[in-house]
């Protein structure tokens, strides 16, 4: 599944923080997600609000294959999914905070590589796909309470035999670079000795298409991004998700750190989702009815650890 028409950031320019010069992410505006870098990055000391008010606009950052969270369907241009929504919820609340109910929207296409660095140095005010909150990543960018919860679990061929993490020995093995399943997975293997041969995609969709055509035999990554890898398929019902989880996680909207006045709008909005019945709704639509642009039901109900932090938001780790 390669859905990118925008290009991600390459390392080498990421390793120089020459975001704004490597550019290559559209927005919506068409304009490159890291020409609106240079003011950014400059403005270290302004708090979010203060940045978005005087730019005009509040740049999402989005990523286009963690279905059914944040992805790209059949406008190139514009993101949906679960997150996403939320995300624009939190757009309403900051043009209501700031008196400015025309706040332009600027998308800007980040990876699993990238997403933290442009959070950090400003070129993403937020970002809200399917980041795991964990203690790690608390310490380069602050969290939103907590939308959802993942277990790590694995994605296989339903006639390979593969039933659990032990049936992998010797085995090709897909993960996504730079996620949590990455780490986990690498921990695994030597620590039991398997032998498998990871390869690390540059994001769900590459290693996805690993899985199908035979370079790999499994693909590890969290559950529900399995479920919507499986959903968006050409044909779902040859693949399985299968293994019992090997960590749980929890997954927020990244911002910048030491920021709590645009916390603080974050998670209200959030939370008013949470205790009106709107957020049943939309976990109905995204995980329980058919989804673009398959038409695909993921199938996914909702779990008794999603129910507990919608019950109870706070933004701490499963790690913590």
């Amino acid at each position: 599944m390669n859905l990118n028409t925008l290009k991600p950031l390459g390392f080498a320019c990421l390793m120089a923080l020459g975001l704004a010069a490597c550019g290559g992410d559209k927005g919506v505006s068409g304009q490159a997600g890291g020409a609106a870098s240079g003011a950014a990055a400059a403005t270290k000391t302004e708090n979010t609000l203060d940045k978005i008010k005087s730019s005009g606009t509040i740049v999402l950052g989005y990523r286009d294959a963690s279905i059914p969270f944040s992805y790209i369907a059949d406008n190139p241009n514009q993101p949906i999914g679960y997150a996403h929504d939320l995300q624009l919820k939190v757009v309403e609340a900051v043009k209501k905070q700031l008196n400015m109910p025309e706040l332009k929207v600027r998308y800007n296409l980040v990876t699993s590589q990238n997403r933290i660095p442009l959070v950090v140095n400003g070129t993403v005010d937020f970002e809200c796909g399917s980041t795991t909150n964990n203690v790690e990543r608390q310490k380069q960018v602050q969290f939103s309470n907590n939308f959802f919860v993942v277990g790590t679990r694995l994605l296989v061929d339903k006639a390979s035999g593969i039933k659990d993490f032990a049936d992998l020995k010797g085995k090709p093995v897909v993960t996504t670079s730079g996620t949590t399943s990455e780490r986990l997975l690498k921990e695994y293997n030597d620590k039991n000795k398997a032998g498998m041969n990871i390869i690390s995609a540059k994001d769900h969709g590459e290693a996805f298409l690993m899985l199908q055509n035979g370079r790999a035999q499994a693909f590890m990554m969290d559950d529900v991004l399995l479920a919507g890898a499986r959903a968006k398929s050409a044909d779902p019902a040859k693949w399985e998700i299968v293994g019992t989880p090997m960590s749980y996680e929890n997954y927020g909207c990244m911002m910048r750190k030491d920021d709590p006045e645009f916390q603080k709008v974050v998670n209200d909005a959030m939370n008013a989702v949470f205790k009106s019945d709107e957020i049943n709704t939309m976990y109905a639509q995204w995980f329980e009815k058919p989804i673009p642009p398959k038409n695909v039901n993921m199938e996914f109900p909702m779990s008794d650890k999603m129910k507990e932090i919608i019950a109870n938001p706070n933004d701490k780790a499963a790690d913590q």
